[in-house]
């Protein structure tokens, strides 16, 4: 019988412990960033790298900037990525942990953060794209997206209350993740108060084939892959056998949402606001 991680995680008990990620029962905590520091601090650079250019993908308008104009601790153990717009450009807030972890095998593996969004009306979120994600760390050493892997466990457009989970995967246009669009599914969000989002690597099968990854809105599942629906052995291991590296951003236009319009607001409102990041192995 398949391991069922939706009832796992509805059923077991969270363990909250204040300025913390919290316990999970049958995980261990291994890593986490929990954003402890003054107010406008910047997030600790030994965790993350904080992205200070323009990328150029997707068609994205902001540029990344290391200031905590962008990006800044709230003073409140929480994290905030910020876009504004700066004339007739945007500005806006990414980091990648220098951290990596590779799901092990005959474990599971659990990647959670808590994230809100500001409270700017959706009508006022047109072109905003914030995501918390994941690349396979090959691609700091040479190999091209979507080869590296990339699961994106939480995106969201344009201010609907609708979160996104995703694999993107070996060659683009097309291939076997149907590149641009990948192969994901999408679940309802209450509202842009906080909520918990978290992929599950499971890797307690002997067989890669029957090897998961699972997605989840505060312990609900909504999205599930395994080996064999990516039915190649060298792709899988990009998704789930290598290791990966945790992104923060907020972008700014592109070709998913589209591009701001003139009732866009900027600032705070539209912003990111994250309580923690935290990787965890089963017992």
């Amino acid at each position: 019988m398949r391991f069922n991680p939706a009832f796992i995680l509805a059923a077991l008990p969270v363990l909250v412990s204040a300025g913390n990620a919290p316990g999970i029962s049958g995980y261990r905590l291994v890593w986490q960033d929990n954003f402890v520091g003054p107010s406008g601090q910047l997030p600790d650079e030994s965790k993350w790298e904080i992205i200070d250019r323009n990328l150029g993908v997707n068609g994205e308008l902001q540029t990344y900037k290391r200031s905590n104009h962008n990006l800044q601790k709230s003073g409140g153990e929480t994290l905030q990525l910020i876009p504004w717009r700066e004339g007739g450009s945007w500005t806006s807030g990414r980091v990648e942990s220098w951290y990596t972890f590779t799901p092990e095998a005959g474990k599971r593996t659990l990647a959670q953060a808590e994230i809100r969004f500001g409270g700017n009306e959706i009508r006022n979120k047109q072109g905003i794209w914030p995501a918390f994600w994941t690349l396979g760390q090959s691609i700091r050493t040479g190999t091209k997206w979507p080869a590296c892997g990339e699961v994106d466990i939480l995106e969201t457009v344009n201010g609907q209350l609708k979160g996104y989970g995703t694999v993107h995967c070996d060659v683009s246009p097309g291939g076997i993740c149907r590149e641009f669009e990948g192969i994901g599914a999408a679940i309802d969000i209450p509202d842009q108060s906080w909520h918990t989002w978290t992929a599950v690597w499971d890797r307690t099968s002997n067989d890669w084939s029957r090897e998961t990854i699972t997605w989840f809105r505060d312990g609900k599942q909504y999205h599930q892959i395994d080996g064999a629906r990516i039915g190649n052995f060298a792709v899988w291991q990009s998704l789930a056998q290598k290791p990966l590296f945790f992104i923060l951003n907020v972008a700014v236009g592109g070709q998913w949402p589209g591009y701001p319009n003139d009732i866009t607001y900027d600032g705070y409102g539209s912003m990111m606001e994250v309580r923690y990041v935290a990787h965890y192995v089963s017992n």
